[in-house]
């Protein structure tokens, strides 16, 4: 794994996290299993430079999976900064909410929380429950929430994305996945580390969830957090033929570096590749 990732860091030159590099990748037209060992496609970028430390298929499309939360994420700060909403703001849980799988928080009809309790909930434990709820909350419908995401992700130059779900679950029958690619994820976490309060969320291990006898400790899927030294995000995702992905942010020498690997196998992979990226980086640009 060492000589893979610095062998093809010794190819890389220095270069804008949106510089468009030449790739012969195509979008996956249905949920086939796309996951490769080590990875289908990593980037590591230096946030205040913009400089790229370490690039290996970097615009190969990929199924972000959960990863889209962050695009949910995103939306909503700006709306609490733009004071369309408040963080104490109280939703109430549609029925909806009740019929999705995958991780969650098993919200029951008619239960109601604080935005700030809910956005925990998509970035701690991965709730796909809480991220409809929330989605429907701001923008009336799941699918009204889709548009506000694909219009933002083509504002900030996400170019090669495409969402389609505000969870990222593998889709149902004769639906669409949700698309995307390592560089354009990094553009989506730049922009989110533009609001500090991310780290907020994404810097968090564990949370309790509803009070009483229904609570519960949710957990953070990133394992990197309280393993590698100043990582404080963002997000991981996985579904099988997706396979296991994940941004990650860590302060480094007075340096913030992201990270996207994306379409590991296994997460030990996933989580060694996004490690190294993030600690083992050169930490001297190139001077002219």
């Amino acid at each position: 794994m060492n000589r893979l990732i610095f062998t093809l860091l010794a190819m890389v030159t220095a270069g804008c996290v949106t510089h468009e590099k030449v790739t012969r990748s195509t979008a996956p037209t249905s949920t086939e299993r796309i996951a490769k060992n080590p990875y289908v496609g990593a980037l590591a970028v230096d946030i205040k430079s913009g400089r790229v430390l370490f690039e290996e298929n970097a615009d190969a499309k990929i199924y972000p999976a959960s990863l889209v939360k962050l695009m949910e994420l995103l939306i909503i700060l700006e709306k609490v900064q733009h004071a369309d909403l408040r963080l104490s703001d109280t939703v109430t849980a549609g029925a909806e909410a009740a019929r999705v799988g995958g991780s969650q928080v098993f919200l029951r009809e008619g239960e109601q929380f604080t935005i700030d309790d809910l956005i925990f909930a998509i970035v701690v434990q991965s709730a796909n429950d809480a991220a409809v709820v929330l989605a429907t909350h701001v923008a009336g419908s799941k699918e009204a929430f889709v548009q506000q995401m694909n219009k933002r992700a083509a504002e900030i130059g996400m170019k090669s994305t495409h969402f389609a779900s505000v969870h990222g679950l593998p889709p149902a029958k004769g639906e669409t996945p949700d698309i995307s690619t390592p560089r354009d994820l990094v553009l989506l976490a730049r922009e989110l580390l533009k609001h500090p309060e991310t780290l907020r969320y994404t810097g968090c291990r564990e949370r309790a969830f509803r009070s009483g006898e229904q609570s519960f400790r949710m957990r953070n899927h990133n394992h990197l957090l309280g393993t590698v030294e100043g990582c404080d995000g963002l997000k991981t995702g996985y579904f099988n033929a997706a396979g296991f992905s994940i941004v990650a942010t860590a302060l480094q020498k007075e340096r913030r570096i992201i990270a996207v690997v994306a379409g590991c196998r296994d997460r030990q992979t996933r989580d060694a590749t996004a490690q190294k990226l993030l600690t083992d980086m050169p930490l001297t640009e190139n001077r002219e």
